[in-house]
């Protein structure tokens, strides 16, 4: 990545930012990690008390990337072809047509997604793993985008299948949009009989824009001591006498790949230590396993993390070049 193409990058990247929040008020950090981790190829989990604008962010986005948008509603008896989509015997043309499921969209919103079963859940965190769909052998592109936004309530765990460790390792970052402030919530109310404010948005750039944004992001410099230092924090999670199970390579790997697209959101073509620190919390922290007794006593994985950022020496400043 060039310096003017970073420029450029960043530019774009504030205007997606600008225009969601046209319709999500109040909540520029929240939308900048969610557009972060779509061009970053990585999906989201919310975990979020009901009515706090799930499905508003998520249709902001789409409308914002001139893509399309679907909403599942996870419940007990969904199945996995309700999510995928299912191949159907035409007696007409004697032949078997696959009929594609709501995740053939470029933002998925999976609405509470620990409802459903863990065969159900599975369904869905295959294609998020690998950007496709395998039916009856044959396989189908889910696009790019392709962005997964899933929510959990973390008030109600009746009924409930929790996601296991192994799947929520899939999710690039986990966040919260929460309630808005009282300016943004005045704003909202003001505005109470428009019910979908994403439908006003105009288009900022193409899905196809967004796919050149996603390999440009992946040129972005990173040196090697920026690797040594991510490859130390993430070591230094599995040592933490609180934790079962710290970061896994692939949570590391995440936390290059998102580091990449905030650093050229802000006109940079290399990462810098500071953007590990500033993603390590949304990238890492649900992926932690503390141990029963640690978790028992209060300890949280956030004051884990903490320490080890405290702890673990972030290398000095110096010259960076693009290679």
């Amino acid at each position: 990545m060039t310096p003017e193409q970073a420029t450029w990058f960043a530019g774009t990247f504030d205007r997606l930012v600008q225009n969601v929040g046209q319709a999500v008020l109040g909540k520029p950090h929240v939308i900048r990690l969610t557009i972060m981790a779509m061009i970053a190829e990585g999906h989201v989990l919310l975990e979020d008390a009901p009515g706090t604008g799930k499905t508003s962010l998520a249709r902001a986005i789409a409308a914002t990337v001139q893509g399309s948008h679907q909403r599942i509603q996870f419940t007990p008896d969904l199945l996995p072809s309700d999510v995928t989509g299912v191949t159907i015997y035409d007696q007409n043309s004697h032949l078997f047509e696959f009929h594609k499921g709501p995740v053939f969209a470029s933002i998925v919103l999976a609405d509470e997604i620990n409802r459903a079963s863990p065969k159900t859940q599975s369904a869905l965190l295959e294609v998020m793993e690998e950007s496709k769909i395998t039916v009856d052998g044959v396989t189908h592109d889910v696009g790019r985008p392709f962005l997964v936004i899933a929510t959990q309530n973390p008030i109600e765990q009746a009924g409930t299948y929790r996601l296991p460790e192994a799947q929520l390792d899939r999710f690039l970052i986990k966040t919260s949009i929460g309630y808005p402030d009282l300016a943004s919530a005045e704003l909202i109310l003001a505005g109470a009989s428009i019910r979908d404010s994403s439908a006003k948005l105009s288009p900022v750039i193409t899905t196809a824009a967004v796919a050149d944004m996603a390999d440009l992001a992946a040129t972005v410099h990173v040196d090697s001591a920026v690797l040594r230092y991510t490859a130390q924090l993430a070591e230094a999670t599995r040592d933490a006498p609180e934790s079962r199970v710290g970061v896994s390579v692939r949570g590391a790997m995440a936390l290059i790949r998102a580091a990449k697209v905030w650093a050229a959101a802000q006109g940079r073509n290399f990462v810098l230590p500071d953007d590990i620190k500033e993603l390590a919390a949304p990238v890492w922290v649900h992926r932690f396993v503390l141990d029963p007794e640690a978790e028992f006593s209060g300890t949280t994985a956030e004051q884990v993390l903490a320490r080890v950022l405290a702890d673990v020496a972030a290398p000095q400043a110096r010259q960076s070049v693009a290679v």
